[in-house]
């Protein structure tokens, strides 16, 4: 168990993320000394998941936050866009092993289908779950929430 700082790692991804594209708008919203305790390795790989998810799957111009915040009940970290959205159908499964929302896109981008399965069992081996929130034009929200530390 290490303590990771949430700021450095969100940074981090972000820089990631305007490495590979500039027309994406990235934004960090996280307050200085938040941290939470785990495997840094891990948890970092499933915020970044979710974070090239939302530049995969989005056309350029597509705004991605990377949000954390602590509340008196549990620690969130979010990855929310305001991109083309994902259809509720969907929502239910999208963390499935092999399941693709669309067919299509997911050949053209290269997607496996394990990305966010992945991701759900990191958060689950660090007491975490994951919601997914979106509306079709919207964009969508990945939230990723933690038992506040004792």
């Amino acid at each position: 168990m290490e303590t990771i700082p949430l700021r450095e790692i969100l940074a981090g991804i972000a820089e990631d993320l305007r490495a590979v594209s500039e027309r994406h708008p990235v934004v960090v919203d996280c307050p200085e000394g938040l941290v939470l305790r785990g495997e840094a390795k891990a948890i970092r790989s499933a915020f970044s998941n979710l974070a090239f998810n939302a530049l995969r799957h989005n056309p350029q111009g597509c705004r991605i936050w990377l949000r954390a915040r602590r509340s008196p009940e549990a620690l969130v970290v979010e990855v929310v866009d305001d991109g083309v959205g994902i259809d509720p159908k969907h929502l239910p499964r999208l963390t499935e092993r092999f399941y693709r929302a669309d067919e299509s896109r997911a050949s053209t981008t290269g997607g496996s289908g394990l990305g966010l399965a992945i991701a759900k069992h990191a958060l689950l081996r660090h007491g975490g779950s994951l919601e997914i929130e979106s509306t079709p034009g919207k964009g969508a929200t990945f939230r990723c929430r933690f038992p506040a530390p004792a």
